[in-house]
């Protein structure tokens, strides 16, 4: 390793270092899965980003917490995979499609089914390029040999089984229901891509005819346009206002359709006139309430939003046009007498953005209540799913205990085709993995499904199943972690797990962690019509990956959303400077240190025993915490270790010996630098691969790469409990020190006196050991130390845990100043006296806090007691 830190550049260049690392980490394997049997396996499938387009801050966040797991646990010793991929997204990818084809003005009816799904899989393959580009410039540890697509057909396959398997145990079913329709898509949606906005509408009061010419019966609609579909009009059972009508009929207003009078519980009594116009084609209530009268279901409008045939003089009109000449025509007929404003809540397609339309129409579902229950059973065993943070088990038992059944056909082209074909003649139903053997007389289903039908099975069909003898899916499932974010617990989650449990028996994944969603520096989300959106690219261009990914990992608690600062960003990328630098020093002043020649067994000073101490400190805290998911208090440790302790610390202090005489201590100083900023570099790793990487190759080490050295571990004979009591005193001290002559604007190459009065004999003994760094870092021109020292005159005064600091600033010190500031800390004191008094008082506090906390708070009143006494005493000096 001798004069290898002459090839380390003085300014850190993130690009270079990035695009250097990660072709190397790739061609070395180190990310690969080893099936190495006498490893503890460990999973995380990522989770799959749409081939749509290209990743965003939220993908960026998301995998960056992967990749911490992923690089901690393979440091770890165990057989990591991190399986990555991606999702053929159906609706979204299709929309994306017919877009571009249409600039070209081509549809996809032009080019035929097959045609365009040519067009499709060129436009995956183009994004899934972009995609793995931008994985590799995150730097993420992903096993690329391992790498699945859900339209390939091992996952098709898997599709198919699963299809065949939930028809046969009649879990999966065709039937006519009103469903959630999206005009401009033209397909079919499930509940949870429908997304709710309050929308300024109106209630349009009408009066339905009695068709005895009795009178008439008033209704209200905010979709005047559907009446056209009406097949009755319902009370309740026990509205007196309405008994005498019931079973009677009206004459439905300009179709001129006589409709009945039905009685259901259903309806509210309390609300509008209670009478309901009832359009079982077009309301999923309505829906219902016909299959208990037997009413007949007539739907008025097209896949395009259009009204149809049954609409008679408004067939071809867009709805929301008829809606408007329906009015005008009510009103000149006086039927329609009140148009009353009304804010409501009104459906969209989360893909398109049309106005979701409830749609009568032949599908194919999922029948949810058995997997539901599977899995509520599942979250009240031992082995349950672990939600992290815990209250989001709350939210997906709070859905899937209200789950309806799921409608899982798109009328799309790309997808994984329904497994399901109907006869020409007989129209009988064949479902199978194949088509029928006579294929000439049989038709496939021209749907396809649901994009999460597909994705529900991610954690298993990626390893091989149904081959249950697959080796990845014996030995890889099931996994350990899910990273994802709250938005998609109902759509993913919650379905890989009832997916999971049917399937293969056992959770998917052990722990979920949910994060928030990024959000812009004023908490806005980001999107395109705010025009607030960052590109995680451009960050990295900017700044490197590691200090996006610091950012990413550090700015947020778990379940939280992030807020994005350009700012903070910035000075992660002065982290990563500062650790250059310090790294930098270390190697010049390594003087060639072979990895062989790193002893540690010397005799070591107050800061070599202090530093090592903090050292096994940070391994055993971040080590924990990263196993409890908390990345931010992680990167907050590690920030302060590395950039307070080390930097501004030790490093200085390590000045001392390197500049010194005494080669021996030379010597254990240079193994302590090597030896604490490998282990660092460890720790810093998984967050920030790239200049770790780069630092560890310069420093005298073994193996190949940093992403599989072994993570470190505390060593019990690296902790010197003493040292630490006499570093946070010396720094205490040398900080004080500091502060003092900043505030007077007397420099630090400026020599001034210094007195240290020492409580006691304890005190001052750690006053002498650390004599050489008051000496060097306080720069007295006279250092006196005693218990009983006398106070020189005209000083300026600190108290401290033990001691009291006099420094003789004659001619600088203002005494009036100087005792309103001591009269200011006495003021301060004595609130912190009454403070922990009061609390020491409390019985229910003495009753219930561990007593560590309680001997804490008793610690802490006897010292600012004596602090408080100390300065009162000063106090009294001055003024005498």
């Amino acid at each position: 390793m001798a004069n290898e830190e002459l090839s380390m550049p003085t300014k850190y260049s993130p690009q270079e270092t990035e695009a250097k690392w990660y072709p190397y980490w790739v061609n070395g394997k180190f990310f690969e899965a080893t099936s190495d049997e006498e490893k503890q396996p460990y999973t995380i499938v990522i989770p799959p980003p749409n081939v749509t387009g290209k990743l965003h801050l939220g993908h960026a966040w998301d995998t960056t917490l992967q990749d911490i797991l992923s690089r901690v646990k393979r440091m770890q010793g165990y057989d990591t995979l991190w399986l990555p991929g991606m999702d053929h997204a159906g609706i979204a990818t299709q929309a994306k499609v017919e877009g571009k084809l249409r600039e070209q003005n081509v549809s996809r009816y032009d080019l035929g089914r097959e045609k365009f799904l040519e067009k499709s899989w060129e436009w995956k393959e183009e994004y899934a390029d972009f995609i793995r580009q931008q994985w590799a410039k995150l730097g993420l540890s992903l096993d690329y040999s391992r790498e699945r697509f859900t339209l390939d057909e091992g996952l098709s396959k898997a599709v198919r089984e699963v299809f065949v398997q939930l028809y046969e145990k009649g879990l999966i079913y065709r039937g006519e229901y009103i469903i959630n329709w999206d005009p401009q898509t033209k397909t079919a949606l499930s509940d949870i891509e429908v997304i709710y906005k309050d929308v300024q509408g109106a209630f349009y009061h009408m009066k339905y005819p009695l068709a005895d010419g009795s009178g008439s019966i008033e209704v209200a609609t905010t979709r005047p346009e559907t009446m056209l579909g009406d097949t009755a009009v319902a009370v309740h059972p026990d509205d007196d206002r309405y008994k005498h009508l019931i079973g009677k009929k009206v004459k439905l207003p300009i179709v001129d359709r006589e409709i009945e009078i039905v009685a259901d519980d259903y309806v509210d009594m309390e609300f509008g006139s209670g009478a309901v116009k009832i359009t079982p084609a077009h309301d999923p209530n309505d829906f219902e309430i016909g299959n208990r009268h037997n009413l007949e279901r007539i739907l008025v409008m097209d896949e395009k939003g259009q009204m149809n045939e049954n609409a008679g003089k408004y067939q071809g009109m867009d709805r929301f046009e008829c809606r408007k000449q329906i009015v005008k025509d009510l009103q000149e007929d006086g039927i329609l007498f009140n148009i009353e404003d009304h804010m409501h809540s009104v459906g969209h397609s989360e893909r398109s953005g049309a106005v979701v339309e409830p749609y009568l129409s032949t599908q194919w579902f999922v029948k949810m209540e058995p997997l539901a229950k599977q899995a509520i059973d599942l979250q009240k065993s031992d082995g349950k799913v672990n939600f992290v943070p815990e209250r989001f088990e709350k939210t997906y038992l709070h859905w899937i205990e209200n789950i309806r059944d799921w409608c899982i056909s798109r009328q799309l082209w790309w997808g994984h085709r329904i497994p399901a074909w109907y006869h020409k003649e007989t129209g009988e139903v064949y479902v199978g993995h194949e088509a029928p053997e006579d294929i000439d007389n049989w038709e496939q289903d021209e749907d396809v499904l649901d994009t999460w039908f597909s994705s529900a099975l991610w954690p298993f069909s990626t390893m091989g199943w149904p081959d249950k003898n697959a080796e990845d899916f014996k030995r890889y499932y099931s996994t350990d972690a899910l990273v994802t974010g709250y938005d998609i617990i109902y759509f993913w989650v919650a379905r890989m797990i009832f997916q999971g449990l049917e399937f293969t028996g056992e959770r998917p994944f052990k722990d979920v962690l949910i994060h928030g969603l990024v959000r812009d520096s004023e908490g806005r989300k980001m999107s395109k019509s705010l025009g607030n959106g960052v590109d995680p690219m451009d960050v990295i261009d900017k700044y490197g990956a590691d200090a996006l990914r610091f950012f990413l990992s550090t700015g947020s608690s778990p379940g939280n959303d992030l807020r994005f600062y350009w700012e903070k960003v910035e000075s992660t990328w002065n982290f990563a400077n500062k650790i250059w630098n310090a790294s930098r020093f270390a190697l010049m002043n390594m003087d060639g240190l072979t990895y062989e020649e790193i002893d540690l067994s010397g005799e070591k000073s107050i800061a070599d025993k202090w530093i090592l101490t903090r050292l096994q400190e940070t391994i055993e805290d971040v080590t924990r915490l990263i196993d409890s998911y908390e990345f931010g208090e992680v990167g907050r440790l590690l920030y302060n270790f590395i950039w307070d302790d080390f930097c501004d610390w030790y490093i200085e202090m390590a000045k001392l010996p390197l500049y010194g005489d005494d080669e021996q201590a030379k010597k254990t100083t240079r193994s302590i630098l090597a030896y604490v900023l490998d282990e660092t570099m460890r720790l810093l790793h998984p967050i920030m691969p790239f200049i770790t990487e780069e630092i560890w190759q310069h420093l005298p080490h073994q193996g190949e790469s940093i992403t599989v050295a072994k993570w470190p571990e505390k060593r019990e004979e690296f902790i010197f409990s003493d040292a630490v009591t006499d570093m946070n005193l010396l720094k205490e001290i040398i900080r004080s020190v500091r502060n003092t002559r900043s505030e007077l604007n007397v420099p630090m190459s400026k020599e001034i006196e210094l007195h240290i009065k020492a409580k006691d004999d304890q005190v001052l003994k750690q006053l002498e050991r650390g004599y050489s760094y008051l000496d060097k870092f306080c720069n007295p021109s006279e250092l006196k130390l005693g218990t009983d020292i006398p106070i020189p005159e005209k000083s300026m005064s600190q108290v401290l845990t033990g001691v009291e600091l006099y420094l003789p600033l004659a001619g600088l010190l203002d005494l009036d100043a100087e005792i309103a500031r001591l009269e200011k800390e006495l003021k301060k004191l004595d609130g912190e006296v009454t403070r922990v008094q009061k609390k020491l008082s409390n019985e229910g506090f003495l009753a219930k806090a561990p007593e560590k906390v309680v001997e804490e708070e008793r610690a802490k009143e006897k010292d600012y007691l004596e602090k408080r006494a100390a300065v009162e005493a000063r106090i009294n000096e001055l003024k005498q």
